[in-house]
């Protein structure tokens, strides 16, 4: 936690009497206060959202989706909502919006015992410290879209530009750019999808100096042609990048806690995947990083055994399919049985090769008796003209199956 949102929030608790605890605008956990009066209520101080929001660093759909019926990302003042115990809200809360600019960028959040009245004089002194903690989010967001501009070009641009946008990165950041690094890819990522819109870029986590959001032409996540359904998160949609830094080479364990709480983020709709780079030594060219993150999620997407968060040096096969061109279409030996009718043969096919042709396991796997097994291998045989006697015949089904999945 930035020591100076803990000492506002430590300001607004002292004040109150009453734990407070700040979120940004898309609930991520910035910042909470104990009060440590005899006289506190336990049970008020342990209330279950303030629990998980505090152990977990973000808030569950439901209770965001309560507490944003009341119109807190336009309120300028205190806003009283009740406990909606079917939102898992056992207390009510009184919320202060953290505005600057007429832009809210966050809450500080009050569990409500019932004593406190909206015209106290104490809650209006406690919108000035909000007021406080607006303008340095405000000014934290502004030096974030600038780094994330740069992480973008680094990723996106032609090659001179990503060279110079890495160079500009690598002094912005400082000590963080040169430890070792990993890239993350989440996807779909859509940009406004948050409690109150913004730029598309989550809070930062303390090991993550550097994200950018990526629209669809940049994010690497369309269709490819004849090949079922799109990439990463489907046609049109978008990409979050987080550059992350690592506690030693090689060991991932930062990288994929973050993906795994970029997932939780409203932005992802709930259906997200996430893939983490092979391991850099530092911020040179993090072009190849990214590409091998978004492979991931898309691996991670089109098998679920490697996901929901997938790491490129485990992807195995996928390695190799995942850099198939875009827009290759389906190899003409297999278009036949990619039809929807033939969706039944198609997955027994991959079942089978999956299971190195021994037909006691696919049958097994499937729930269907070996001469089913045997005619509809024969069915694949026909639609496709392959031998699936020959390996080479198995490499090319196999292959398509899996590009299929992409």
């Amino acid at each position: 936690m930035r020591e100076d949102y803990q000492a506002l929030i430590d300001e607004v608790s002292a004040l109150l009497g009453a734990p407070a605890t700040l979120e940004d605008r898309d609930f991520g956990l910035i910042a909470f206060g104990a009060h440590g009066s005899d006289s506190d209520d336990e049970e008020l101080v342990l209330d279950p959202v303030r629990t998980r929001s505090i152990m977990q660093r973000r808030s569950s759909a439901a209770v965001r989706a309560w507490f944003e019926r009341f119109g807190i990302a336009r309120a300028t003042g205190p806003v009283r909502i009740p406990p909606d115990p079917a939102a898992g809200v056992v207390r009510g809360r009184i919320c202060l919006p953290v505005r600057h600019g007429g832009i809210a960028y966050g809450y500080i959040w009050l569990l409500d015992d019932g004593t406190l009245e909206l015209t106290d004089a104490r809650l209006t002194e406690s919108l000035a410290t909000a007021a406080r903690i607006g303008a340095l989010l405000a000014a934290d967001a502004r030096a974030g879209a600038r780094l994330g501009e740069l992480l973008r070009t680094a990723l996106t641009a032609t090659a001179a530009a990503r060279r110079a946008a890495a160079e500009e990165l690598r002094e912005a950041l400082g000590a963080a750019a040169g430890g070792p690094l990993a890239v993350v890819a989440v996807t779909p990522w859509q940009e406004g999808a948050g409690a109150s819109g913004g730029d598309g870029v989550p809070a930062r986590l303390p090991q993550v100096p550097v994200a950018c959001a990526l629209p669809p032409a940049e994010a690497g996540t369309g269709a490819v042609a004849g090949a079922g359904p799109a990439g990463a998160g489907g046609p049109g949609t978008g990409a979050l990048a987080a550059l992350v830094r690592l506690r030693a080479p090689g060991a991932l364990e930062p990288a994929l806690a973050a993906a795994d709480r970029f997932l939780r983020s409203p932005r992802t709709g709930g259906a997200g995947a996430a893939g983490v780079s092979a391991p850099l030594p530092g911020l040179a060219e993090p072009a190849p990083a990214w590409r091998q993150a978004l492979a991931a999620a898309r691996a991670a997407r089109a098998e679920p055994r490697l996901g929901p968060v997938a790491q490129w040096a485990a992807l195995g096969p996928y390695r190799l399919l995942t850099a198939l061109p875009p827009g290759a279409p389906a190899d003409p030996a297999v278009r036949r049985l990619l039809e929807p009718a033939q969706r039944e043969m198609a997955r027994t096919a991959e079942v089978f090769l999956d299971c190195a042709g021994q037909a006691g396991r696919t049958a097994a796997a499937l729930g269907i008796h070996r001469q089913t097994l045997y005619y509809r291998l024969s069915r694949v045989e026909q639609l496709t003209g392959l031998d699936l006697n020959d390996g080479e015949a198995r490499l090319l089904l196999h292959m398509s199956l899996k590009a299929l999945r992409l």
